[in-house]
């Protein structure tokens, strides 16, 4: 009997994912537990290992499609002399050539071919055998194929996207424009008005999520933070403290500590609200958004350090790299991104001074901190050059007001302005 290859529970209210990409064709043999299926959620990209060995006979959703969590995605004959002879009657591909090309041999292809680099933003892109096939009969240039926007998962180049190139290219209007990045508008390109992609994998989980999140009341409130003493200790001890601890000294460690200690003390801020149950978290387990990908092309993603409140800067400082660096790598698991309290986020560290940061529901609260800066300020009636940071938080309403968000942040202002967490 065939097993079916499923779709797991990924994440909390995760309930759908998309298929980004097939590891195995339809014919191929696979180990149990060998990798052969890449999904992609709101929260995480990973691979899925085969649920038992045999031969994969069906692949019942392609490469961008959308699926549910536990439903079917492909199916795994154990019995391999009836594999062999269900996947010889089934042929070893996706889709089905155009009429034009159906006396165009196409070769064989038992694994991905290598990716090669786009033609103007430097990425390195995927393309299927069938794409493959169709490029080289028609005569498209690597540079061409480089260029052309997929609206695949991903951004993926398929069937129909080769096949919109190449009707625009005989009728002598077409347009290319270079992939872009997750997340970013396409690039025009000379003569072109606009346009027009699918908003698939990722991208729109997120957008889902976000679509939730909008439909709590929230409040976002702002103060101001005297960080001069903070930015002064980091000066003098990060080259000690590299060398001490083999870690990198930054701002958000920082952070995290004085946002811990004042959960702790403001545990509604480290509370949700669901289906009119309120939890009440007296552990603090610290969503961070990190970047994707080695120069975040692949956008944002919220890993989870937890027990926070049981650690120093040294060990949050160790904790924050190691997730930082897995997620550079993609090598983040599903586990590394459930079960955050709170969520802090750092658009400072690429530039942004202000912002109004969006909370993750069901969490009742998320930080924002903002670039800092020099600024000429008022000390005790004489001028000084100070530096200066905003600090944002956006709170669920229901769960909490503004006296109690302004005390919060006033508490946090206080561990970071006097560096308490050193006494």
């Amino acid at each position: 009997m065939p097993v079916e290859i499923l779709m797991p529970e990924l994440g909390e209210s995760v309930h759908e994912g998309t298929v980004s990409r097939w590891l195995k064709n339809v014919g191929d043999f696979v180990k149990e537990d060998e990798p052969v299926v890449e999904i992609m959620t709101d929260k995480v990209n990973t691979e899925l290992g085969a649920p038992a060995s045999g031969v994969l006979v069906k692949i019942i959703v392609p490469e961008g499609g959308e699926v549910e969590v536990f439903h079917a995605m492909g199916l795994i004959e154990t019995d391999k002399s009836a594999a062999a002879a269900q996947a010889s009657e089934t042929p070893a591909k996706k889709e089905e050539p155009p009429k034009e090309a159906a006396a165009a041999k196409v070769p064989e292809v038992k694994a991905p071919e290598p990716e090669v680099p786009a033609a103007r933003t430097g990425e390195r892109r995927w393309y299927s055998p069938l794409v493959r096939s169709m490029a080289k009969q028609h005569g498209v240039t690597e540079s061409e194929l480089g260029q052309i926007v997929g609206s695949g998962a991903g951004g993926r180049v398929n069937k129909k996207d080769i096949e919109s190139y190449l009707q625009r290219r005989g009728s002598g209007s077409a347009v290319t424009v270079p992939m872009p990045e997750l997340g970013k508008a396409p690039t025009m390109a000379s003569g072109a008005e606009s346009e027009t992609m699918a908003l698939t994998g990722m991208r729109k989980m997120i957008a889902e999520a976000m679509v939730r999140s909008s439909q709590v009341p929230v409040v976002s409130t702002l103060t101001e933070i005297d960080v001069t003493p903070l930015v002064k200790f980091r000066e003098l001890n990060k080259d000690s403290f590299a060398q001490q601890y083999g870690v990198k000294l930054t701002y958000t460690p920082f952070f995290i500590k004085a946002l811990t200690e004042a959960l702790t003390e403001f545990p509604y801020l480290n509370s949700s609200l669901v289906d009119n149950q309120i939890t009440v978290n007296h552990a603090v387990h610290m969503g961070v958004a990190v970047s994707l990908g080695e120069k975040g092309e692949g956008g944002l993603i919220v890993p989870v350090i937890r027990n926070c409140h049981a650690m120093s800067i040294v060990d949050i400082a160790k904790a924050l790299e190691s997730i930082a660096a897995r997620a550079r790598g993609n090598k983040l698991e599903v586990k590394d991104v459930q079960g955050a309290t709170f969520t802090l986020t750092n658009p400072g560290s690429y530039g942004a001074i202000l912002g109004t940061p969006m909370i993750n529901a069901p969490q009742a609260g998320i930080a924002g901190a903002y670039g800092i800066v020099k600024r000429a300020v008022i000390v005790e009636d004489m001028i000084a050059v100070r530096s200066i940071m905003n600090l944002v938080l956006t709170y669920d309403h229901r769960l909490v007001d503004g006296l109690m968000a302004g005390r919060f942040l006033q508490s946090v202002k206080g561990k970071l302005e006097g560096m308490s967490f050193f006494k």
